[in-house]
């Protein structure tokens, strides 16, 4: 029962993107095992340029990878892979079209000539292509990492087997494709058709690199590393994780100068987080980890791709100027709660429970859901919030009670078109926060806010155009209440729904604290909007000047991310 709301907001987002699905650009992938997917078997390092491709290009596009292992232009086509690839292409989707690793293999199954069968199996997809009203581009094999003389190089590629020993090299990198590089080049150039000189771009990568550093690229895995090779391996022509993203990284590159109408959609990363193995790291805390400590005037951008990951994301005060971005669907998730028992049999409390932590300065998110699956038990976060100026855009916060910890009393934070749901206090704290644009959902009876604003503080909570809606069992809702005496909530011009009570306040049991907290509306409309009923001790503003977002904001460094997005303050001592 623990994730059904949340399963919920996944199938909305599932339904919501199924009326995207006609605006987005396929781009089908036809090549070998350099460019195919690869399984995730017992931590398979293994990966194809294609596998990761979809990690530079915006949602806009979407990447149908069927290359395939030991495939030839021939044996993908006689098998029936390649009508299955024509059967799909709509007009205006590409087909990346790569071969020649294994068209050189005298296997009668799979050889080609080049100049011959080899360019009418290429002038095949492209003419094919076209009739279906995609655009074919046309791509040279990428260079094998074959320094000195090796006889074995090209009959290497059909084999993965573990090795111990080393492997004797020479300097010079030497060639192994000859003039099968120079067919899709010529027939490019014959039909009009893009080509990237991937093989070039490679070749260059791998060069500058060096005998030893290039490894790095490759397979060259040494032993007791991944179950999948124990006993480790030295394969010069496929990739790991790092050595696909970079040739990935080459060909969008190649992109955005000869296909511009593509390129417009490329994005860059600096990691990329994703369950299929399509990036850098499987878990996000991964990817902050490998964050540069203390990367200063730089920021270090995170793609989160589609898909519900299940863990605690701690992000410590060292690993400042994060941008953590979220395809359509990424969801961070966990299921603690303040009364849970950790390790010692203690309970974790209600900073102990959250899902994420974020402690560093200067961090964004944007398109990411963080969410608390624990159920109506009580306490249980999902964001804790310390660091000064965090900033979320497009974000979805989803718990019950307790959702949003607003910690740090010197954190400056600000929501821009959020959503944040819960049930009692799920937005509380210390911190100033400023919520724009965002609707914020009572799940049941209960207080919106609970903040607990320190004395002298010039700001607690302020909602800007902000909607206040609330499932169908909510219909006692207060707009706060003082978790301690000098809270601080303002809402501006905001849509209150009928669950929020006419009094609109409440004061914690506490007379005194009517004397102390500062409560206050302005232009309140909806339901819910009853300013001759509210609490005595609230207030009706007629004057919001001092409430204009960059005034809220600005603290002692004129931080203001609505005019200057998540850019760095370049003159901020750190």
């Amino acid at each position: 029962m623990k994730k059904i709301h949340l399963f919920c907001v996944m199938l909305a987002v599932l339904f919501l993107s199924a009326f995207k699905s006609d605006r987005v650009i396929t781009i089908f992938m036809i090549g070998d095992s350099t460019m195919a997917n690869k399984t995730l078997d017992a931590g398979n390092l293994e990966r194809g340029w294609g596998h990761v491709l979809g990690g530079y290009f915006t949602e806009d596009v979407r990447v149908d990878n069927h290359a395939l292992n030991g495939r030839s232009s021939k044996s993908f086509i006689d098998e029936g892979h390649w009508d299955e690839v024509v059967s799909k292409i709509k007009p205006g989707d590409y087909v990346f079209i790569q071969f020649g690793h294994n068209d050189e293999k005298p296997k009668p199954d799979r050889h080609t000539d080049p100049g011959t069968t080899f360019d009418e199996n290429l002038r095949k997809f492209v003419r094919e292509t076209r009739e279906k009203g995609g655009i074919p581009v046309l791509f040279n094999s990428v260079v094998r990492r074959n320094f000195g003389e090796n006889p074995n190089a090209i009959a290497a590629d059909d084999f993965r087997p573990e090795k111990a020993d080393a492997v004797e090299e020479g300097d010079t990198l030497i060639d192994t494709h000859g003039k099968y590089l120079d067919s899709p080049r010529n027939v490019a150039k014959e039909m009009d058709v893009a080509f990237i000189d991937l093989n070039k771009a490679t070749k260059e990568l791998v060069e500058s690199m060096g005998v030893e550093g290039s490894k790095k690229l490759f397979m060259w895995v040494p032993a007791g590393v991944s179950p999948a090779c124990p006993k480790g391996r030295q394969d010069n022509t496929h990739f790991n994780i790092y050595g696909a993203r970079q040739v990935a990284k080459l060909a969008v590159q190649a992109i955005e100068k000869q296909i511009p109408e593509l390129g417009k959609y490329v994005r860059y990363y600096d990691f990329v987080v994703a369950k299929d193995g399509s990036g850098d790291f499987f878990t996000v805390q991964e990817a902050i980890n490998a964050v540069p400590d203390f990367r200063k005037n730089k920021r270090t951008t995170i793609l989160v791709r589609k898909g519900e990951y299940k863990e605690r994301v701690i992000i410590p005060e060292c690993k400042i100027n994060i941008s953590l971005i979220g395809e359509e669907g990424a969801v961070i998730t966990d299921d603690n709660y303040a009364s849970k028992k950790n390790i010692f049999g203690d309970e974790m409390s209600t900073s102990g429970s959250s899902t994420v932590y974020i402690y560093a300065p200067d961090f964004y998110a944007e398109n990411i859901t963080f969410a608390n699956t624990a159920g109506r038990v009580g306490q249980a976060v999902a964001c804790f919030v310390d660091g000064d100026r965090a900033y979320f855009k497009n974000c979805r916060f989803l718990g019950n009670q307790d959702t949003l910890y607003t910690y740090g009393k010197e954190s400056r934070q600000y929501y821009e078109n959020c959503y944040i749901e819960g049930t009692v206090d799920f937005i509380f704290g210390w911190s100033t926060a400023l919520f724009k644009d965002c609707e914020i959902r009572s799940l049941g009876n209960g207080y919106v806010t609970a903040p607990s604003t320190d004395q002298g503080k010039p700001y607690g909570y302020v909602f800007w155009n902000c909607r206040l809606t609330a499932d169908a069992e909510a219909d006692k809702v207060y707009l706060s209440r003082p978790w301690r005496p000098y809270a601080q909530a303002v809402y501006i011009q905001c849509e209150l729904g009928k669950h929020i009570v006419p009094e609109g306040w409440n004061n914690w049991g506490k007379a005194s604290n009517e004397k102390t907290a500062f409560y206050a509306e302005y232009q309140s409309t909806g339901e819910g909007a009853n300013p001759a009923a509210r609490a005595p001790y609230s207030h009706q503003l007629t004057d919001i000047s001092k409430y204009q977002p960059e005034k809220v904001l600005a603290g002692n460094d004129g931080w203001n991310p609505i005019q200057n997005g998540n850019a760095l303050l370049t003159n901020i001592k750190r």
